[in-house]
């Protein structure tokens, strides 16, 4: 993905963002039985197509929340204290969540890795979230992430396409 189609994925997004909005609604009310395994198959063909490394903008433009969990398996891989990594990296936000004190996230590399990638929290493992069960019941996550993540867009898209939305 270019970086113009980057820029350009928060405006095609908000221009679907109704549609979406219906999508969600309509397959919250009736998903297919096997949801679950066709958003794998969708999930999957969309990394197959996108890497992770070209883009980074989910490190760029939002931060996981951090549990207690991963706040102690990120300080010990840094070889700080729970406590000194969170006043050096976490604060609070307006619901009381964990989460980063700056963006980028400090420790995405010049070249797009992770520094802490074996170590990183469990928002980040997970995300987009496309691969979570129960798919329909997430809407409100999926339509913040589509205009992120090019992988999160095209999974959507996809599987519009697919149940003929």
């Amino acid at each position: 993905m270019t970086e113009d189609q980057l820029n350009e994925l928060p405006a095609l997004s908000a221009a679907k963002d109704q549609e979406n909005k219906r999508f969600f609604k309509k397959l919250k009310k009736r998903p297919p039985k096997d949801l679950d395994t066709i958003m794998h198959a969708l999930d999957e063909a969309a990394f197959e197509r996108i890497n992770c490394l070209d883009c980074a903008n989910c490190c760029k433009t939002t931060g996981p929340l951090f549990t207690d969990a991963d706040i102690r398996r990120v300080a010990k891989a840094l070889r700080l204290k729970p406590q000194q990594f969170m006043e050096a990296y976490l604060q609070n936000d307006e619901d009381g969540d964990r989460v980063l004190k700056q963006l980028p996230c400090p420790f995405l590399g010049g070249d797009n890795y992770c520094t802490i990638y074996p170590h990183r929290p469990k928002a980040c493992r997970e995300y987009p979230h496309t691969r979570q069960r129960k798919f329909q019941n997430h809407a409100s996550l999926h339509l913040k992430n589509i205009a992120i993540c090019p992988a999160a867009y095209t999974v959507v898209e996809s599987l519009k396409e697919k149940l003929d939305f």
